[in-house]
């Protein structure tokens, strides 16, 4: 059995305002807010490095979960792979820089889903090697860094913004256990949302960086559009519901629904089809899109505000370029 013993994130002081954004991109403000559902986003500053922000965030859930790092069995790095340098394995350094002397650590993918992944990955090795007590979940992201604002293909992604999350899981940890676990990926995607330079493929120069072509860009932007509609929220509403399946639960017996940051009538679609209120999840118009972490954070919200209590019955659910829709649930603790 497996739960979560401590939460945190990391949230940069800096933020991009919806009148900002407009600005920049050209969007009409009344767009960036009520279709794009963006109030204000964080975004990095100076000292705000991708594994550095999931340090902080390690540090929030440390404490709430009432044990040091040394205690830490396992570190997964569940940030972007947009870090503090390339091809460098950045649990290691957070394992390093938290003093985790006791734990082995290694970086896991599946970008906007990784955080629904990691848990599955995490509770599915802690069945499997008894030796294995805590895992620290830990990452940053920034991939905000990434869009070029003039370029409308990539207008949906401008939502994009900087931070980072944290999760502490214990081995036969009775409160907020992890149940059924749903992923689906869709490997048509894979070349829809990519940057176009810098890889094997194409190597990065001056003409790139001048240009703008190392920005994540669209490639086919109506073909994808066609694709997805006849497929993502199919995908993101079985992911939820086959969670609960394996969890021995319906769409009924939702309390709360953790959620990534969407356009509002999108969001809105998400709750009539599960039967869910306005008030069973959050809208993170004031965040934006944080990547994985948006579900982290909403947990963290949910609980500050008082949505999650004794019994409450949670469902966070991703979804991702790639493609990929993931979605775990979690029964929280019966008693306070």
């Amino acid at each position: 059995m497996t739960g979560i013993a401590g939460v945190g994130s990391y949230i940069p002081n800096n933020y991009m305002t919806a009148d900002q954004l407009a600005e920049i991109s050209g969007v009409p403000e009344a767009v960036i807010r009520e279709k794009m559902g963006i109030t204000k986003k964080p975004v990095a500053g100076p000292e705000d490095h991708t594994a550095e922000m999931g340090i902080q965030a390690a540090v929030r859930a440390l404490e709430q979960a009432g044990i040091s790092a040394k205690q830490l069995d396992l570190i997964i790095y569940i940030g972007e792979e947009h870090k503090e340098y390339p091809l460098w394995t950045a649990g290691i350094y957070i394992q390093n820089r938290l003093g985790a002397t006791r734990a082995w650590a290694f970086d896991a993918a599946l970008r906007c889903g990784t955080t629904m992944m990691a848990m599955k990955l995490a509770n599915d090795l802690m069945a499997a090697d008894c030796a294995i007590r805590y895992v620290l979940l830990a990452g940053g992201y920034r991939n905000e860094d990434f869009i070029d604002y003039q370029n409308q293909r990539t207008r949906f992604m401008f939502n994009l913004a900087s931070g980072g999350g944290a999760l502490v899981l214990s081995r036969e940890l009775v409160d907020n256990e992890l149940l059924g676990n749903s992923i689906v990926t869709d490997g048509s995607f894979s070349e829809d949302v990519v940057v176009p330079v810098g890889g094997t493929k194409s190597p990065l120069t001056q003409e790139h960086l001048k240009t703008n072509r190392y920005k994540l860009d669209v490639m086919d932007p109506e073909g994808m559009k066609a694709r997805l509609e006849a497929k993502s929220m199919q995908n993101f509403l079985f992911v939820i519901r086959d969670a609960l399946e394996k969890s021995g639960y319906t769409q009924a017996d939702i309390d709360y629904l953790g959620i990534l940051h969407m356009k509002r009538s999108a969001h809105d679609y998400v709750l009539q089809q599960l039967g869910l209120t306005d008030d069973q999840s959050i809208y993170l118009s004031d965040y934006g899109h944080i990547g994985q972490f948006d579900q982290i954070i909403s947990l963290e919200l949910a609980l500050a505000r008082n949505k999650i209590k004794p019994g409450t019955l949670v469902v966070l659910v991703s979804a991702g370029i790639g493609y990929a829709w993931a979605a775990q649930v979690i029964k929280w603790r019966e008693k306070e």
